[in-house]
């Protein structure tokens, strides 16, 4: 694991940075998808566990999440709107022909809920935010003492900073009003569900919604 920030550390992934699972403290964010289970047991072994975080109920955000909370014994917390998703492994889709596709393919497991997340609950020192829009019930965690925020997927960083693909967003334009909220924070580290850390741009959020 690499640490990013005090208490934040990122586990290795399969490529590098492609699906990203973070600890926060003893709180595990996001879990991949199913084919992480065997990567994430292996980083965590011995490590002590309080709590499963997931930012959104996307297959490849809480893919290995059952796996996970029944290997550690711990709690599955996630925001209220997507919490019925991942308890029947039905996620919420975008509007349009291929995203009905895509909800054909197989879905991970489900997993029960234990604790549905709302604005301003704490977290391992970080405040849950609502950022609906990728999802109906997408949060992101948000340290204001150093600027930290684990943004999920409201912005991607794959190959550049910016939106999620339309497809695989059930609401374009509730999630740009997301990206603004987050952007209008000026993070000094910005940690995404997909792609490398962005350090110290505090306004480079906010450039790309201009």
């Amino acid at each position: 694991m690499r640490q990013l920030a005090p208490g934040v550390r990122l586990l290795q992934g399969r490529p590098r940075h492609l699906m990203n699972v973070y600890l926060v403290e003893d709180v595990l964010v996001d879990s991949g998808t199913p084919r992480a289970a065997g990567r994430i047991f292996r980083q965590l072994r011995g490590t002590p566990l309080s709590a499963h975080v997931v930012t959104h109920a996307h297959p490849d955000h809480f893919g290995s999440s059952r796996a996970v909370c029944e290997e550690f014994g711990i709690p599955l917390w996630a925001g209220a709107k997507d919490a019925e998703a991942i308890e029947t492994a039905t996620p919420a889709r975008a509007p349009g022909r291929l995203p009905a596709l895509l909800a054909r393919t197989p879905m991970p497991p489900p997993c029960p809920v234990a604790q549905h997340l709302g604005e301003g609950d704490e977290v391992a020192g970080f405040t849950v935010l609502e950022v609906p829009g990728h999802s109906p019930g997408h949060i992101a965690l948000w340290r204001e003492s150093d600027g930290v925020l684990l943004c999920g997927d409201v912005f991607l960083a794959l190959l550049r900073v910016g939106a999620p693909p339309d497809f695989l967003t059930w609401d374009r334009e509730l999630n740009r009003e997301s990206m603004r909220r987050l952007a209008a924070l000026r993070p000094r580290l910005v940690l995404f569900g997909h792609g490398k850390p962005l350090r110290e741009e505090p306004d480079r959020l906010a450039r790309l919604l201009r």
